[in-house]
């Protein structure tokens, strides 16, 4: 056995040893390699369901969210002259590879599930975009799914923000960013393992158990170098590119956090559950002991998998008054 495998959930175990093989090839990670890892991940994306309509739009993007091109988003399932709860969903990969095509399938079985209209954004990724590119990316999509509610069937007074990994840390920081701007209320924030804290495995040391399993602190150097344009960890970077950095949680909506106790996120997420959590914001925490970064996509049916989904789907439910 190896070194930290005791730890691990049994069902987990097989694909944990995998993704470790796995990262160990783009580890340390360059251009060249992410360039790989790009088309691997590419090569090994499902196709859309054919039964949860989706169309993609091209947002012109307003003065707010700076210069660049026009943002893509995919609305899922919607339902025009309903008024249903809606969610604005950021997808993963590191801030550096994946696209909202890619998870597109996932989207869709969530809106199914649901019953909801979830927008999915097409961020611009790191490194050839810095911050806060993909930020105004992701606001000038919440923007346009608050002023078009009406043709997506959304109710614009419950709709949540939701993402996993690098995904789940542009979601707190675009409800962040929302709070500031006071132009789209945010009902739910929901993140799954997030990506919040520059500092884990860079200025931050990690016990070794931690990120043993997937994503490494040597990935996390390179994927949060890529997205801040400089070394992370240290002075210079800007306190508000990164959401665990970000003094003031108050008056944020409630949020739900989920993570993997061998997640190397799991310390940045306990923290910042526990500072909203000081600032006055229903925040429910759901920590899963014997999980590693991505565990539910990886082993969909196994136990663990399949309780941490139903709670995020109830999370969700509860967040957004579905009955």
């Amino acid at each position: 056995m190896t070194e930290h495998e005791h730890l691990l959930d049994p069902e987990l175990r097989d694909a944990a040893l995998f993704m470790r093989e796995t990262m160990a090839e783009y580890t340390p990670m360059t251009r060249r390699k992410l360039a790989k890892r790009r088309k691997w991940m590419d090569a090994n994306g499902l196709p859309p369901l054919g039964d949860v309509p989706f169309k993609e739009h091209r947002i012109a993007r307003p003065a707010s969210c700076g210069e660049g091109p026009a943002v893509v988003v995919y609305a899922v399932n919607a339902k025009p002259g309903s008024s249903r709860p809606g969610i604005l969903h950021i997808h993963g990969g590191g801030f550096t590879a994946s696209t909202a095509l890619l998870g597109l399938r996932n989207v869709q079985a969530l809106a199914a599930e649901l019953d909801v209209t979830i927008v999915t954004v097409e961020y611009r990724l790191a490194p050839e975009t810095i911050w806060p590119g993909a930020l105004h990316d992701s606001y000038a999509a919440l923007l346009w799914m608050h002023g078009h509610a009406t043709e997506l069937g959304v109710d614009p007074a419950r709709i949540a923000v939701a993402g996993e990994s690098a995904g789940g840390g542009h979601a707190a920081l675009l409800t962040i960013l929302a709070r500031d701007r006071g132009e789209v209320p945010i009902a739910f924030q929901c993140l799954t393992y997030p990506m919040l804290d520059d500092r884990s495995g860079t200025s931050r040391a990690m016990a070794g158990h931690i990120g043993a399993f997937g994503w490494s602190p040597e990935a996390n150097r390179f994927g949060w170098h890529s997205y801040l344009g400089c070394r992370p960890g240290g002075r210079k970077v800007p306190r508000e590119a990164v959401p665990a950095r970000i003094d003031d949680l108050s008056s944020l909506p409630p949020a739900w956090i989920g993570v993997g106790g061998l997640d190397l996120f799991v310390e940045e997420d306990i923290e910042y559950a526990a500072r909203l959590n000081r600032a006055g914001v229903p925040t429910e925490l759901l920590l899963v002991p014997g999980a590693f970064h991505g565990f539910d996509v990886f082993v969909t049916g196994a136990g663990v998998s399949l309780r941490f989904t139903a709670a995020r789907l109830d999370a969700l439910r509860r967040g957004l008054g579905i009955a």
